[in-house]
This record gives C-alpha cells, sequence and structure tokens, in this order.
C-alpha cells in the first residue's frame, strides 16, 4: 500500500511533504493490517524440517498456518516469497537494549578482553540503603519498568533480524531482574514478552565504592549469604504471618523479599563464567544454592564442555571473541595462553554441542547485530554446525528463557516474530528484507549511498581530532574499506562531548564514493545511545569533515600517521 500516492505528496511543498511524510508515518501504523501472508518463501522452522516453498499466515500477532498448502485468507496482505527465506526472528541473549543506554563494561564474566580472566571495570555504582546496607545490590530493578522504546539500537537492531532480547540491569553483584522483550512497540507495555525473567549476578568489585565484599572471595561468599538469607526470610515471615500473636515479625528487607520471590518463581539465576576455573565457580556456586542458574560469558568453553554436560548446566556464549586490546602497547608480547586463548575461543560454541549443552549467543556491548552474524559465522569456521548456530539465536535462547512456548520458532500459535533474508544470514552479503515483531511488519531501510566508485583509499588507521566547545578531543578509527567502497571498522575514543569514555564502538553504514565518505557510529551521549555520524572528504591525505548526530554537529579532521610522508597516496582506491 502506498500511502504516499494516496496523500499526493509529490505536488507538496517541501514543508508540506515533510508533514506529509509524518502524517503517513502515523497512518501507516494504524491503517496496515494485522493479517498477512508471505507465500512461495523457504521457511526454516527451526523445531522442524525446512518447507522449501510454503506459506506463513500472521493474524493479529500469531501465527495460525505454516506450510505447503496452506488457505490464505482474503483479508491478508500477500507478500511474494519468491528467493526469499522465513526464519523464527533472531534472540538477543543477554543485553540492555531498551533501556537506554549501553554499559561501557558489558556483561562478560571476564576474560572478554585481551585474554583469560581480564575483567574490564563496571562504572561506579551507589550502594544500597536497605537495612542491611547491602552493596551494589538492587534485585529489585526490574527491566520491564525501565524500558525506553526510543532507545534508537532498538531499530538497529531489529534492522538486523533480532527480534527480542532479555534485557537486564548489569551493574551490582545483584543488578536487577531481567525481562524478555520484543524489539518492537510504541510503548513498554507492547514491548514485554515475559517479566521477570531472569536474576543478573555478577562477582565484579571494581567500582562499587570499596568496602566489602573487595575480592573474589568476598564477592562469591557475599552472593552465597544473600541467598541464605532470603531463604530464612521467606521460613520466617511464612512462620509470622501463620502465627503472628507472640511472635517477634522479621525486619523488612526489601533484598531478601525480590530475592525470595525469585526463588519461588523459579527464575534462572545468571551467573559469570567466561574462563574454565571461572566456569567450575559457578558451576559450585550453583549447586550450593540450589537455585536453577544459568552461566554467560563460556568463551573457555572448550575446555569445560564437558563439567557444563555432567552439570545439565545451560550457558550464554559471548560472541564478542577476545582480541588484543586497541590501547594496549602495541609492543608488547602476549603469553602463549593468552595468544592460544584468543585462536581457540570461536571453537567453544562448538564444543558446547559436541558435548550436549544447551547454549544460546549474546554479543557483549555490541553496537551492530551484524557483529553478532559475524562472530557466529567464525564459529561455525570453528566446526559449529550452521543449524546449531540458527538455533542458539532463536529456539535454544527461547528455550533457556523460559519462553519457548511463545518464541524461537515457526509454529502454529506462537507470536509472529520473524525474519525475511534473501539468503544465509550466515553470509556477509545477505541482506535482511523486512522484520516482524508481534506480528507488525517493519521495512528494513537501507541507508542511500551515491553510486559513484571511490577514489580514496580509507583502509588503515586514521589519527582523529575533533574540535568541541571543551576543547579537541582524540580517538583513534580502524577502517577497512572494499573495492566497492563499503567502510567497516571501529572508532576508539577517551573522553570528551562527542566520544565518551567509550572504549571501541563498531562503524555501521560506512561508504566511500568519490573523495566523500560517511560512517556511524552509536555513542551513549548523557545516557541515551545517540547515532553519530562522521562525514566529509578525503584530499591529500587527509580527512576533513563534521561529525553530527542528535541536535550537535562539530567539526573533525583526520591523519594516517604511516602515510604521513605520502600526501598523495590516499588518493588513490583500493
Amino acid at each position: 500500500m502506498n500511502f504516499s500516492n494516496r496523500l499526493g505528496v509529490a505536488g507538496f511543498s517541501k514543508v508540506s511533504m515533510l508533514a506529509a511524510l509524518a502524517l503517513c508515518a502515523v497512518t501507516a501504523r494504524a491503517e496496515e493490517p494485522r493479517y498477512f501472508a508471505i507465500r512461495n518463501a523457504h521457511i526454516v522452522t527451526v523445531s522442524g524440517p525446512d518447507i522449501k516453498n510454503g506459506t506463513v499466515v500472521i493474524a493479529k500477532g500469531l501465527i495460525v498456518a505454516v506450510g505447503e498448502n496452506v488457505t490464505i485468507p482474503p483479508e491478508a496482505w500477500v507478500i511474494d516469497g519468491s528467493h526469499l527465506t522465513v526464519y523464527p526472528g533472531f534472540i538477543d541473549a543477554l543485553s540492555d537494549l531498551g533501556l537506554g543506554a549501553s554499559a561501557p563494561a558489558g556483561p562478560g564474566g571476564g576474560g572478554g578482553g585481551g585474554g583469560p580472566g581480564r575483567a574490564p571495570a563496571q562504572p561506579t555504582q551507589t550502594p544500597s540503603q536497605g537495612p542491611q546496607d547491602r552493596p551494589a545490590t538492587t534485585p529489585w530493578l526490574n527491566a520491564a519498568d525501565e524500558l525506553k522504546p526510543d532507545d534508537k539500537r532498538i531499530e538497529t537492531w531489529r534492522d538486523g533480524g533480532f527480534t527480542s532480547a532479555l534485557a537486564t540491569p548489569l551493574t551490582g553483584f545483584f543488578a536487577g531482574e531481567g525481562a524478555v522483550i520484543n524489539l518492537g512497540g510504541e510503548r513498554p507495555s507492547e514491548m514485554v514478552v515475559a517479566a521477570p525473567a531472569s536474576l543478573y549476578v555478577t562477582f565484579r568489585t571494581q567500582g562499587f565504592g570499596g568496602g566489602f565484599p573487595d575480592s573474589l572471595m568476598g564477592a562469591l561468599s557475599y552472593v552465597r549469604q544473600v541467598y541464605l538469607d532470603a531463604h530464612w526470610y521467606g521460613e520466617a515471615e511464612g512462620t509470622y504471618l501463620a502465627h503472628p500473636q507472640g511472635l517477634e515479625r522479621p525486619p523488612y528487607d526489601r533484598t531478601e523479599i525480590v530475592i525470595g520471590q525469585a526463588i519461588r518463581a523459579g527464575l534462572p539465576v545468571l551467573l559469570p563464567g567466561n574462563i574454565a576455573a571461572e566456569i567450575h565457580r559457578s558451576i559450585v556456586l550453583a549447586n550450593r544454592i540450589e537455585e536453577r542458574s544459568v552461566i554467560y560469558g563460556v568463551q573457555q568453553g572448550y575446555e569445560a564442555a564437558d563439567e557444563l554436560a555432567a552439570a545439565k548446566m545451560p550457558v550464554l556464549v559471548n560472541l564478542k571473541w577476545p582480541e588484543k586490546e586497541k590501547d594496549t602497547d602495541p609492543d608488547e608480547e602476549d603469553t602463549l595462553r593468552v595468544l592460544r586463548f584468543r585462536d581457540r575461543a570461536p571453537s567453544s560454541p562448538a564444543a558446547l554441542q559436541k558435548a550436549g549443552v544447551k547454549f544460546a549467543f549474546y554479543l557483549e556491548g555490541a553496537s551492530s547485530p551484524k557483529d553478532a552474524l559475524k562472530n557466529a559465522k567464525k564459529a561455525i569456521d570453528a566446526g559449529l554446525p550452521a543449524e546449531a548456530a540458527l538455533r542458539a539465536f532463536t529456539l535454544s535462547a527461547a528455550e533457556i528463557l523460559g519462553v519457548s512456548d511463545r518464541l524461537g520458532s515457526i509454529e502454529v500459535g506462537k507470536i509472529a516474530d520473524l525474519v525475511v533474508t534473501d539468503g544465509d544470514p550466515f553470509k556477509e552479503s545477505t541482506k535482511v528484507k523486512m522484520t516482524f515483531v508481534d506480528g507488525r511488519r517493519y521495512e528494513v531501510h537501507e541507508p542511500a549511498r551515491p553510486a559513484e566508485a571511490p577514489t580514496i583509499r580509507l583502509t588503515g588507521k586514521w589519527k582523529l581530532s575533533i574540535t568541541t566547545p571543551h576543547g579537541t578531543q582524540e580517538g583513534t578509527a580502524d577502517l577497512t574499506m572494499t573495492p566497492d567502497g563499503t567502510v567497516t571498522g571501529s572508532v576508539t575514543g577517551s573522553s570528551g562531548d562527542i566520544m565518551g569514555s567509550m572504549g571501541t564502538l563498531t562503524i555501521s553504514d560506512g561508504w566511500a564514493s568519490g573523495n566523500k565518505f560517511s560512517f556511524v557510529i552509536t555513542v551513549p551521549i548523557e545516557g541515551s545511545p545517540t547515532q553519530v555520524t562522521f562525514s566529509g572528504t578525503v584530499e591529500a591525505g587527509q580527512m576533513k569533515g563534521t561529525a553530527s548526530g542528535g541536535d550537535f554537529s562539530v567539526d573533525f579532521t583526520g591523519t594516517r600517521p604511516e602515510s604521513a610522508g605520502g600526501p598523495g597516496a590516499d588518493q588513490e582506491a583500493d
């Protein structure tokens, strides 16, 4: 349905056109049908065999029919799926999507960086002020109550094929309760699939303001003691409520009440464990607290797969494979242990699959869904069957998160969360054509880019200088440009209004045309994810342009140290 034609937009003035487009967006959302049929498509159900030439029918947010010979209701909006493949919507099994800002240090269990056991510091969190003054303990924070539908990352991940996520607070020993959310809808109430869905725990002590616990042993003891206290509180409260006369009432303790509720609800406890020793430690703790547990991180799963299988412990694998930190001394030599870890980490999913361990995927601190699929391809190259990788993004994730009766596969009665592509999602050339979230169709609009072939060479490291009202801020862009002008890579910053203390962020929507270029990074600015577009030209080996996002625009320049001696070198395309 072409709403612009219906409204006669072509004849409007520029101002009228903008108003009409805004009206079209509202009208399209209000009038777009809730009945769809995708026919003549290759349907990958995940829970059963593929359907080579089938039809999926959606009605009022649910899948109502799927198969080769399906009757399409007359009210359905029919979509021709020829040469397209329909998958269940992908699930990010651990994130803070929808919570407004990406945590500088993500949810890895340590070792997500350059080598085993390295854990980045988390931001400072004020100790709680409950009766026990428990440090970094806020289990009552429920992601479902904190959702921000205008989190710009939601659209980015949805355009990448992700339709659901486990959103959870990530900072603190007991950070809070997660919620399984759908990545669509205009109000938080439309997004929540299941809440609460999990309880997130860390053992990290950095940045929590000092005091007990200030060591790993102290953190482990603290977490176990909180569970003991919660069990005691539940028993004491039950006894008091049954016979209050003559008994001293137990003191109110918000932490113990909320964790007790999580225990009775059977919520899975997410425990950290990235390298083999950490995984073993969390298995032992899980047995001691006697709660259903899921271990996250697990990049050294190749050494712990058998122990995890024996413990029947599901896991969430962090796809941000370990690599050398960008800001380390380039002359510093890494140990053989660290190098082996980096080399073998992508083989962990294959080892887990072979041992019979149920696993799902997440990407720590991700700024682009393309990175998740690209890093999953590394696991496939390391021996993981492609169908197992797909299952980890869909049905296995739903099973671990307790929502497989609603999400994770294409079956009648489940929520209509689908991704439609033009091929294998793990191939870099594959494009997502549209997604369905709760049965609502979302088109994927690729950013326009000029057709002119690039005449510049962007591949390499560039030193960026950004002029801000608070002075010049420095950063580094590590770029790769393909012959057709596609630009990928990352930007690393230190501090300042634009780049902030952001670490390394992945580039998206990058291109070069003629001597012009553009790329986008997503930066947490004042607690809100903001897309910052770097655009400009390259002349005589120097970048020059603007970085803009939200309501700001500032100038920047870039130089490539390795080509400083040859001002004309950058004028030739790769």
